[in-house]
């Protein structure tokens, strides 16, 4: 259905003040997303055609390596217009996003409040779950209003999303826990300034004695410096050629528990499984103790630090330079086995020529590999029914 529609495409919206994909108008039929998914259409019918041996000019008929040569430049083509739509799609999305986050920040408010009374109908109102309340109310002001000073960046998410425009795994951790902490700090002052008797005073302001907090300090600490740490490791490690990075179209949830090439990665997934744990543990300590800061077990604060450590561990282990295994004559059907000789195609056959989250043919065509002092640019080879093929000619 789409390839049919992207075939129609043609005679569709070509009439004066057309949209032609390019705006980013909402729920317009013609904006971001429908452009995006057009040429996407308009590329898998171009793949299929020259997959199927349609399409190719007389002029290069002849030859077998002019024929790859310019079905590689029109794929090429194709596949950048593809790139440049999944881009303006990504900068729509984005745009709205900061909404949805305001959304779920208040829908939190609002499950907060309906929790205290709740759990007050026969316990009683106190002034912790006023605090607390009123805790949340701030907390969510300031998420809202970060949201709307960053609404082009994803709005309250903005400061988890890395430079590769993913969700970062380590920054999201930390976060997590600096607005807890915030979150509880918030719940004291509020009782704080409620209490009447300088003997509950006190008790408050001995609730944020170190001897009690230590756990989640220690935590805090070690996910803030992991998420610091960790940016800096990525960052050397691309300078360097280490490592290679691909920025993504937009972020996704999924960017969490998954390296850059989609695949599920055990160190970030105990990561995340981890800590998550650990904060639910955090928080119910607050909600049975409000007047003091939750004391995080050593063991389970001990769980975390391994955690992080196995996780940054990941980040240093993961990634690695090109390796060329053979270099080997480019052979069509029914050639014979030769030497190489000058003016020949080669094929150069290795690993780690493509890094993780670039297999796709928009990613592919502007793939460059750099082998001694010469540029190679990836040829996209059509297959149908599959993306650009994953072998490489050069």
């Amino acid at each position: 259905m789409a390839v049919q529609e992207a075939r129609q495409g043609a005679g569709r919206g070509t009439g004066p003040g057309a949209h032609e994909g390019g705006c980013t108008c909402g729920d317009c039929p013609h904006g971001a997303r429908e452009g995006h998914r057009r040429a996407v259409a308009a590329f898998l019918s171009r793949r299929d055609e020259f997959a199927s041996g349609q399409g190719l000019p007389a002029a290069v008929a002849y030859s077998a390596s002019a024929s790859r040569q310019w079905v590689s430049d029109e794929l090429t083509q194709s596949a950048d217009l593809v790139a440049e739509r999944g881009r303006v799609e990504g900068e729509a999305w984005l745009g709205r996003l900061w909404r949805h986050t305001a959304f779920v920040v208040w829908g939190v408010v609002g499950a907060l409040l309906l929790a205290q009374a709740l759990t007050a109908i026969g316990a009683g109102w106190t002034v912790a779950r006023t605090a607390g309340l009123l805790a949340a109310v701030v907390v969510g002001g300031s998420l809202t209003g970060a949201g709307y000073l960053h609404r082009a960046r994803g709005g309250a998410l903005a400061p988890v999303i890395g430079e590769d425009n993913r969700l970062s795994t380590s920054r999201a951790v930390a976060a997590s826990w600096v607005l807890f902490v915030v979150y509880a700090v918030l719940v004291l002052v509020g009782q704080l300034a409620a209490a009447s008797g300088p003997g509950e005073r006190d008790a408050l302001i001995a609730g944020l004695e170190l001897a009690r907090g230590v756990g989640v300090v220690t935590v805090v600490a070690v996910a803030c410096g992991i998420a610091v740490l960790v940016r800096r490791v990525v960052g050397l490690r691309v300078l360097g050629q280490r490592l290679q990075k691909v920025r993504a179209d937009r972020p996704r949830g999924a960017d969490l528990l998954t390296d850059d090439s989609g695949r599920g990665s055990f160190a970030d997934i105990q990561y995340v499984v981890v800590g998550a744990v650990a904060l639910a543990f955090a928080a119910v300590r607050l909600a049975r103790r409000p007047d003091q800061l939750p004391d995080l077990p050593w063991g389970l604060a001990l769980l975390v630090l391994v955690s992080a450590a196995t996780y940054l561990a990941g980040k240093y282990a993961e990634g690695g330079r090109p390796v060329v295994l053979s270099v080997v004559r480019a052979r069509e059907a029914g050639d014979l086995d030769a030497p190489i000789r000058t003016g020949d195609d080669i094929e150069i056959r290795g690993a780690g020529f493509v890094p993780p989250g670039a297999q796709t043919a928009d990613r592919l065509s502007r793939m460059v590999v750099r082998i001694g002092a010469v540029h190679v640019h990836v040829p996209l080879v059509p297959v149908a029914g599959a993306s650009a093929t994953r072998r490489m000619r050069y």
